[in-house]
């Protein structure tokens, strides 16, 4: 079962590699064609330039895993997920902003929607502004909602704004004309004239990035994919010869928050499709194994070193979102619809007007938790784990890391003596006050979207995962926790079960009845003309090629649309049919209700072009020989209060457990790159993949 040493023949090995870079650690997914095997590896992140991490990942793994081969000429494969456009929005470190828009409108970002982000909370602070108010500039021209050109563009209006920015230093411009999505002839034109103005700059326009109504989170979107894009085009310029000197010769591909895999020069364009890479790479990776091991209803549980990111799949289909707001910023993008709180193990546990707190602060890799000795002295969720003896006391990452446990005790003390607590009862406190906030953050994405918790299974992944899954099942009354083979590197796993993928849309407001097919039809030809052009900009074959349509529906009078699977060729009667009655079947899941006797409205055309590519197959395994008690690795005092305090627990080191073995808790299953903790009552059983599954009361 131990893949730590794969034995390969020289000259053999089609390597495909992973690499998931994380606020804490960044980890190395190996995955041979030849072989079948998967080989992980983790390193500490390097926040300051991320691309150094990544590197130095890569060459020590393809050393651990082929010494003697120059495994770097073998690699056919590289995918990457990044936290670069998503740490730059958290930290308003993105590029200064201008924005060039229709006469009357350079207000919008400001004035934003009549309503409160929180409805009774008087303090609530708005997210900082990406472009200042001199650095939006208006320009004469107007087109109506039809298309119609009421006022022609005034060329010299953009070239004035841009000599204007120029002078000011601004490096990236968003562009976004009023109903632009229906002619983008003014946009196209002004993106001419300020490239020309401009040669330095980089382009925002609003029909590329987001074609689709509703102006405020149109420009939202396009002036933040400008604020990111100057970003991103640094840091790839950094990655990619930094990448060559290891001796890759291939393209690096970046995940984006859909799900699907892009190239680079996709991502220095739109930036914006990436500010979720890292975690739809965890989303894509459970789906992997789900449907490895036929379990198709999911909630993903994704915990590292700086939040937790939660999901839904059901019925082996990731939920999306196609209107999203990230860290305040509301973005017109299709994403996989994944919730995000600040809960990880590098959480910092604080005191707030005399109640204990966990986050949103995080230590994150450096200093990283009290324990790494690192120069921080505020205890953290890892530091909670240690002191009660969920983790080993001496060592992480199988030995490779070493940590100091009197130190994180002796923060915890500290924290014990403001509250009046003792110890235990302050450590385990800490862990309390994170499980609700991640159990709230599961309520989003399942309850809050009509969907009951406990007909789902909780996937456990990331560094920390495993270690808080079955007390958050357990609160949720959810009966079954599965923990893939590798947890703490299912992100950059993901990354070598994900296909190419774009989503195009096009906006296009009309009655879903028979005379609305024909305008249909034609707005899925012009999605099809653009998909095809994508296709050959991505060199992917056309046996390869897949087309998936969908519309965006609502009542007339709505304010929210659903978003409904179309069938696929001619639109006619029967199509209609199966529309309505997709669109009855979400409403009612989601508010309870249909109105049989309101006309429905087509809102959005969507489009998603995937193009498949060669994945990493996970490998099934014989039923094991040895006895489970062979894997017995000693035992460690821990406290529980589920099992009444103290106790002796059991520890078990994973590599030596193999299909069939069974563990009842309390018990502790010990490996490289995460922990698991099982709870009195609780029973986990390998399976023939070397997933672990917990179960209630088996």
């Amino acid at each position: 079962m131990n893949e730590m040493t794969p034995a390969v023949q020289a000259g053999t090995m089609r390597l495909r590699v992973g690499v998931d870079s994380g606020g804490t650690f960044t980890d190395i997914c190996l995955f041979d064609e030849a072989s079948r095997r998967i080989f992980v590896w983790k390193v500490a992140s390097t926040p300051a330039d991320p691309s150094e991490a990544i590197v130095n990942g890569i060459v020590e793994a393809l050393r651990a895993f082929a010494p003697d081969e120059d495994a770097a000429s073998l690699v056919v494969y590289f995918g990457h997920g990044t936290t670069v456009a998503t740490n730059a929005l958290i930290q308003n470190r993105g590029a200064a902003a201008g924005v060039v828009t229709t006469a009357g409108f350079r207000d919008v970002l400001e004035l934003r929607r009549q309503k409160r982000p929180e409805l009774y909370d008087l303090q609530t602070e708005k997210p900082p502004l990406l472009a200042r108010r001199d650095h939006r500039l208006e320009v004469r021209e107007r087109v109506l909602f039809d298309g119609t050109v009421l006022t022609p563009l005034v060329e010299e209006d953009v070239r004035a704004a841009a000599r204007k920015l120029r002078t000011d230093g601004i490096g990236a411009v968003a562009v976004c004309f009023l109903f632009s999505f229906v002619e983008p002839g003014h946009e196209a034109r002004a993106a001419e004239i300020l490239r020309e103005e401009m040669p330095d700059a980089f382009i925002s326009v609003s029909h590329e990035v987001a074609p689709e109504f509703r102006e405020y989170e149109r420009i939202s979107t396009t002036v933040v994919n400008a604020a990111l894009g100057p970003i991103m085009r640094f840091y790839i310029a950094r990655l990619r010869p930094r990448l060559a000197e290891t001796g890759l010769r291939v393209p690096p591909n970046l995940t984006q928050s859909n799900g699907g895999v892009i190239s680079c020069e996709t991502a220095e364009s739109e930036p914006v499709r990436t500010v979720l890479s890292g975690p739809a790479a965890g989303v894509m990776g459970a789906l992997a194994v789900g449907r490895s091991c036929g379990i198709g209803k999911i909630i993903t549980f994704d915990m590292g070193g700086t939040s937790t990111d939660v999901s839904l799949i059901d019925e082996f289909r990731p939920q999306m979102a196609n209107d999203v707001e990230v860290y305040g910023y509301p973005l017109k993008v299709p994403m996989l619809d994944i919730h995000t709180v600040g809960a990880g193990g590098g959480s910092i546990a604080h005191i707030d007007n005399g109640l204990l707190k966990v986050g949103p602060e995080s230590a994150g890799a450096v200093p990283g938790p009290v324990c790494y000795g690192l120069g921080n002295t505020e205890p953290t969720v890892t530091d909670a784990n240690l002191v009660l003896g969920m983790l080993p006391q001496t060592h992480l990452l199988g030995g490779r890391m070493k940590i100091d446990e009197a130190a994180s005790r002796a923060a915890i003390a500290r924290l014990a003596d403001r509250l009046g607590l003792d110890l235990l009862r302050t450590a385990q406190g800490i862990l309390r006050v994170v499980t609700a906030n991640m159990v709230k953050a599961i309520r989003v994405i399942s309850v809050e979207r009509g969907y009951d918790p406990r007909d789902y299974a909780v996937m456990a992944f990331g560094g920390a995962g495993p270690l808080h899954a079955t007390r958050l099942a357990r609160e949720l009354d959810i009966g079954r926790v599965l923990v893939p083979k590798h947890p703490g590197l299912l992100c950059a796993l993901g990354l070598l079960v994900t296909d190419l993928r774009t989503n195009l849309s096009l906006s296009r407001l009309m009655r879903l009845d028979e005379a609305a097919l024909p305008a249909i039809e034609e707005g899925f030809a012009r999605l099809h003309e653009r998909a095809e052009t994508w296709f050959a900009q991505e060199s992917i074959a056309r046996e390869r090629r897949v087309l998936t349509r969908f519309l965006d529906l609502r009542y007339g009078g709505q304010g929210y649309e659903l978003t409904v699977p179309c069938p696929a060729g001619r639109m006619d009667g029967a199509a209609l049919t199966a529309l309505r009655y997709g669109f009855e079947r979400a409403h009612r899941q989601l508010y309870g209700y249909v109105a049989e006797e309101e006309p429905v409205q087509v809102t959005t055309l969507r489009l998603e072009a995937t193009g498949l590519v060669a994945k990493a197959e996970l490998a099934e395994y014989p039923e094991a020989r040895a006895n489970v008690r062979d894997a017995l690795a000693g035992e460690r005092r821990v406290f529980l209060p589920e099992a009444g305090g103290l106790v002796d627990c059991p520890l078990y080191d994973r590599e030596l457990m193999g299909p069939g073995h069974r563990v009842a808790g309390p018990a502790i299953i010990e490996q490289m790159d995460s922990t698991t903790l099982l709870l009195p009552g609780q029973r986990a059983s390998v399976d023939a993949l070397l997933n672990l599954l917990i179960e209630e009361g088996t």
